[in-house]
């Protein structure tokens, strides 16, 4: 059954290998009101910027890689309630014109929920928030060569662009706040998708989740988070 309140597991992960679970679990073809499971991407909680910030950004001058240029009060607040089962409205950044959309994605209640990004371990406050903490190792000319395809056929930009802000904001952010995260993860997958053993194991334990054969031991990590009691709103840091 979905939404079992308090009882909600969320694991962090990479977007690749994300769809590649919800596909092996089948929960890709379910309608989004009966998903057992559901995928939340950290890149929709980029802050609102300003109006300076919105024109560096359109110069390519903005560092999104920051752990400051995400929402990171959202975040906590949405994964609280995530956690106590509840249904909750998902902001939409449009990455062309580097705003938030006004409309909003809604996420029902599920029994795990997959939460992908690079710098979802940087915060503590946020980290500790997770189940089970994944962390997909890439080489690096996989990563930028996925990172110009999107870019350009996805967000409009040119080639020039792209290896620029990846020289600049990219490639640093990543060495500085990324990578050092590695160390909190639970489970390390090398290959990414490519990696279909690894995958399979993760899809095995959600699977015993989605069975109840873990509903014990997640009441305990629940209990042990708090989470009957939020935490402060404070601001906490990590880039996409």
């Amino acid at each position: 059954g979905c939404g079992k309140s308090e009882n909600t597991a969320i694991v962090s992960i990479i977007s690749s290998v994300c769809s590649k679970i919800m596909e092996l679990l089948g929960q890709n073809e379910i309608d989004h009101h009966q998903r057992q499971v559901a995928i939340l991407s950290q890149d929709s909680f980029y802050k609102v910027l300003t109006t300076e910030q919105k024109a560096k950004a359109l110069k390519g001058q903005f560092n999104f890689d920051h752990p400051d240029a995400f929402d990171n009060d959202l975040i906590i607040s949405t994964l609280w309630d995530i956690k106590e089962g509840k249904t909750v409205q998902i902001p939409v950044y449009d990455f062309v014109t580097h705003s938030r959309k006004e409309e909003t994605v809604t996420v029902y209640p599920a029994d795990v929920v997959l939460f992908e990004g690079i710098l979802m371990f940087y915060s503590q406050q946020i980290r500790d928030l997770f189940q089970m903490k994944l962390f997909v190792d890439t080489d690096a000319d996989t990563r930028l060569s996925r990172r110009v395809l999107r870019d350009i056929s996805e967000r409009g930009r040119d080639l020039e662009s792209v290896l620029a802000q990846y020289i600049t904001f990219v490639k640093p952010a990543f060495e500085e706040f990324c990578l050092p995260t590695k160390k909190y993860a639970d489970v390390i997958i090398p290959r990414g998708a490519d990696n279909l053993v690894a995958i399979n194991l993760i899809v095995q334990h959600i699977q015993d989740i989605l069975n109840g054969g873990l509903t014990k031991r997640l009441t305990g990590w629940f209990n042990g988070y708090g989470a009957t009691k939020k935490p402060n709103m404070e601001s906490s840091s990590r880039p996409h």
